[in-house]
């Protein structure tokens, strides 16, 4: 953060209900440039102001600095090659919840992988493995599918879903992912039309898994056949494993949806810029 006194940081504040829009569209460009260390300063403000203007204009400030901050974070996953899913979740996370640390999702994630970890057996088949962990995370911690409020913006919150064990498909799918892969089993995540599964995909084993199902086993064919009742053609994607990316891009495109239902067009707008670092257009 650029060196200004308290008394200079002062003096801009109090600018920003200034009835010249000039003057106060430069203020606010003057703080935004400062960085997200003005960030508590500009709280501090918010708590001792009696102007509910100024408040406004702070909250303001504060959200858009969190959102350059949040920009930033997945531009810089995105170049990271989208490796470390938690954490592109936790970037996604920071827009409802832009204090939650990711040291602490990652506790709470480590705790549930302990969990499964100690009634998981290696030396069972491919099908008998996903019936254990299928036992320790919908029997035992009690995650389910979120069927009452299928569109709330907290099912593809991840910390949310750790917290109420309740979730969407997909955010379902990335909880039993990030178990599996830690285990050391090749799951992954499958983008079908409409549903996000999970395939064990070893040379002596492809099944496929539903996590808003209770973990539900099923087949190619079967997949064939819901293709079929949703009169799409069959393609390569729908039943081989995709990227991190890819269940990044699925998870704002939830959120886009879950924002228009509740009517909040700003919101929408901003994970749709959040969706364009991630799946640019193409010119």
């Amino acid at each position: 953060m650029e060196n200004l006194s308290e008394s200079e940081l002062n003096a801009l504040v109090s600018l920003l209900d200034d009835t010249d829009h000039e003057v106060k569209d430069h203020v606010k460009g003057k703080i935004i440039s400062l960085g997200n260390d003005v960030i508590p300063f500009l709280e501090k403000k918010w708590e001792s102001s009696f102007n509910p203007d100024v408040q406004k204009e702070i909250e303001e400030l504060v959200h858009q600095l969190q959102f350059d901050l949040l920009k930033e974070r997945l531009e810089q996953w995105k170049a990271s090659g989208g490796k470390d899913l938690l954490r592109g979740l936790w970037i996604i996370n920071t827009y409802q919840y832009p204090d939650l640390e990711f040291d602490k999702l990652n506790a709470e994630m480590n705790q549930i992988y302990f969990e499964v970890w100690t009634g998981f057996k290696t030396d069972v088949s491919a099908y008998d493995q996903v019936r254990l962990i299928n036992n320790i995370l919908f029997s035992q911690l009690r995650f389910s599918a979120n069927t009452k409020n299928f569109h709330s913006p907290g099912n593809s919150m991840i910390s949310n879903v750790l917290d109420t064990r309740r979730g969407n498909p997909i955010s379902l799918c990335a909880v039993y992912y990030l178990v599996a892969q830690k285990l050391g089993l090749p799951v992954y995540g499958v983008n079908l039309p409409n549903l996000f599964v999970l395939t064990y995909k070893a040379p002596d084993a492809a099944i496929y898994i539903n996590a808003f199902n209770k973990g539900l086993i099923f087949s190619k064919q079967d997949i064939n056949n819901y293709l079929e009742h949703l009169k799409i053609s069959p393609k390569e994607e729908f039943f081989e494993p995709c990227s991190h990316l890819d269940i990044a891009k699925r998870t704002l495109r939830n959120l886009i949806v879950a924002f228009d239902k509740l009517g909040e067009p700003e919101k929408v707008e901003e994970i749709r810029e959040l969706l364009q670092i991630l799946d640019p257009p193409i010119l």
